[in-house]
């Protein structure tokens, strides 16, 4: 039976945890039209959306991604992937610049314009059973939606040329030593360790939180001097929220010495 709606949200309210799963397992959750403007809009309201803290990407039926939808792409009809210079990528949110972090649960393949949607993320949880690759080269299909300027960014251009290049398969312990993941779980686990990432990650400060990943993520393009500027403006913010004289008073009183912090 064909999956009628290709995005799956669960909201963990209580939480702060949306988990937002691909949902054309049929297709080995390949992304059409329709499931890119869902992707996207799913992450747009979870911005918005003040009560949540983290995202969780995933995909439904043991795999992650497979990439763009080829044979709609093929038929050139109206669920073909969008494709112009601005607004949404092909794969939907690739484009897209969060306040929020968001992670990726990956199980079973995360490939060509899936490895895009990944890379996208903040971090990368990934189950032994999960592989990687541009197998979109086979196909003369090109990276558009960030391949080829977040993978040297995250595994050093010698990897990320070696895996373009090539297109070959990348198995999780490999994937691992690059640094192309993250977090490494036995079968079936992404999910779950992913969930328990998020609310580690949301037990922090989220002002400070936020702004220390926005200042990683902007000096991209920057000078040393630029960069550093930014990060100053970043902290200062955080400074007067108030949020830094309530954790010094948390710290004065002997929470979180002795590196007592979340298990991440």
């Amino acid at each position: 039976m064909m999956s009628s709606n290709p995005v799956l949200l669960t909201q963990e309210s209580d939480q702060g945890v949306l988990l937002i799963t691909l949902n054309r397992p049929e297709e080995r959750n390949c992304v059409h039209r329709p499931l890119a403007e869902a992707l996207s809009q799913a992450l747009r309201d979870f911005e918005r959306n003040s009560h949540l803290g983290v995202a969780i990407m995933t995909g439904a039926g043991g795999n992650f991604c497979s990439g763009a939808d080829l044979k709609a792409f093929a038929a050139d009809t109206e669920q073909a992937n969008r494709l112009a210079p601005d607004g949404d990528g092909p794969m939907g949110p690739t484009r897209m610049h969060l306040g929020k972090p968001v992670i990726a649960a990956i199980e079973g393949c995360c490939v060509a314009g899936g490895l895009e949607l990944a890379l996208w993320c903040d971090l990368r949880v990934a189950s032994e059973t999960a592989y990687f690759g541009v197998y979109c080269r086979r196909f003369g299909v090109p990276l558009i939606d960030g391949g080829t300027v977040r993978l040297p960014r995250l595994i050093g251009q010698s990897h990320a040329m070696d895996m373009i290049l090539t297109g070959r398969r990348v198995d999780v312990a490999e994937a691992w030593r690059m640094g192309l993941v993250n977090r490494q779980v036995g079968a079936g686990k992404a999910c779950e360790q992913a969930m328990y990432l998020a609310k580690s990650l949301l037990a922090f400060p989220q002002t400070c939180l936020r702004r220390d990943r926005l200042s990683v993520l902007e000096q991209w393009g920057m000078d040393e001097k630029q960069a550093l500027q930014q990060e100053f403006h970043h902290g200062m913010a955080t400074l007067q929220s108030g949020e830094t004289v309530v954790g010094a008073k948390q710290f004065r009183a002997g929470l979180g010495r002795h590196g007592q912090i979340p298990d991440l």
